[in-house]
């Protein structure tokens, strides 16, 4: 799941990235976008883009790949819905 926001250099940036990874990894990438949505807004705003693997953060800001697939790796393990 990425958490973005509207004009966001550094949302557009992640989203490259995990468009990419869906790709190589097989997962579909779902977006959520928060303007406007207050509690999410409120969560997230000052740390945008957020990524969250079935509700575990993994990153913000940057998605680095290396990292991204290993917690990726271990939410498959842990046969994580989102991840199958």
């Amino acid at each position: 799941m990425l958490y973005r926001g509207a004009g966001c250099h550094l949302c557009e940036d992640a989203r490259e990235e995990l468009v990419r990874l869906a790709a190589e990894l097989g997962f579909e990438l779902e977006e959520v976008e928060i303007d406007g949505v207050r509690e999410l807004e409120q969560r997230y705003r000052e740390r945008i883009p957020v990524v969250a693997i079935d509700g575990e953060e993994v990153a913000t800001y940057f998605v680095f790949p290396g990292p991204f697939s290993k917690a990726f790796a271990a939410a498959q393990s842990r046969g994580d819905p989102a991840t199958s």
